[in-house]
């Protein structure tokens, strides 16, 4: 598969990506080890389906442990820190937060053998961070716990970064591990459930129809599709292309009457995009002076 076909295929995670927070929010009261369970055993499920109808099965068997040990602690890890950030503080501004996780990348690729840390990285970074700083000033007070989310929301982009920046050096590894790393990600949600929560399952029609969309979607296909990406694609405008993630995951928030529009949340969307894009445009023209 060529760069730019593998690019255009990982630009579909993002789009699926800014339901995941409306999504999450629709599947409450479920806990977030059993939410994970849940959505990952549906991902991990009709992946390797897919892989079956193909005939693929047979290539993970080669795939190496500390392989499928690293996908596993990068999607167990990133996805119960976002579905506890969103319990725990306001779901935009937590999942904003969650999304500085492009800027990291940025950031990350930055600084990686090969390549260079720029000013615009560090502007980007700097205006981003003002961004987050709004949102947490802002909800000191209004709920109770919002910091620890916030927090956490934090910890959740930076497992997210390092996934994503470690799986590119992971290209001889077929994608269809993913649905691997899910199941495996399903069972030890699972029993982290068993020990940890008390079992609240999804509340009528719409919970249940919440948990299905986000296995097959930003909990599914998502996963497939970055991986082509990050593995073949071009690192940097797919981190680009994710700065588009916190605003449309806060409008489909405030579309889906889960949150409300404000001036304070917009200038915040406005800053992290802002910042993440500066950063970006400065690792684009690392990029292009390479090529010339």
């Amino acid at each position: 598969m060529d760069r730019g076909k593998a690019t255009a295929i990982g630009f579909s995670a993002v789009a699926l990506w800014s339901l995941l927070a409306v999504f999450t929010v629709a599947s409450a009261p479920v806990p977030p080890f059993l939410l994970t369970a849940l959505t990952f055993a549906i991902g991990g499920g009709v992946g390797l389906i897919w892989l079956a109808a193909r005939g693929g099965l047979g290539a993970l068997r080669d795939v190496p442990i500390g392989a499928y040990a690293f996908g596993t602690a990068g999607l167990f890890g990133y996805h119960f820190l976002y579905f506890s950030a969103l319990r725990m503080a306001p779901a935009a501004e937590a999942g904003l937060i969650c999304y500085l996780w492009p800027l990291f990348i940025v950031l990350g690729s930055g600084l990686l053998p090969g390549e260079s840390l720029k000013t615009g990285h560090v502007a980007g970074a700097l205006l981003a961070f003002a961004g987050a700083a709004l949102i947490v000033a802002g909800g000191i007070g209004a709920v109770s716990g919002a910091l620890a989310g916030y927090g956490v929301a934090f910890l959740a982009a930076l497992t997210w970064a390092a996934y994503s920046l470690g799986s590119r050096r992971l290209q001889g590894v077929p994608t269809g591990a993913v649905a691997v790393n899910c199941l495996l990600t399903a069972a030890l949600s699972a029993l982290a459930h068993l020990g940890l929560e008390a079992t609240a399952w999804p509340q009528g029609a719409t919970g249940w129809v919440a948990v299905l969309a986000l296995g097959l979607g930003p909990v599914g296909l998502a996963f497939y599709t970055w991986d082509v990406g990050v593995k073949g694609g071009d690192i940097q405008l797919l981190g680009t292309a994710s700065y588009a993630a916190p605003l449309l995951s806060t409008l489909a928030l405030v579309v889906a009457g889960m949150a409300q529009a404000s001036l304070s949340l917009a200038v915040a969307a406005v800053l992290i995009t802002g910042g993440a894009a500066l950063a970006a445009r400065a690792g684009t023209r690392i990029t292009r002076r390479r090529a010339g």
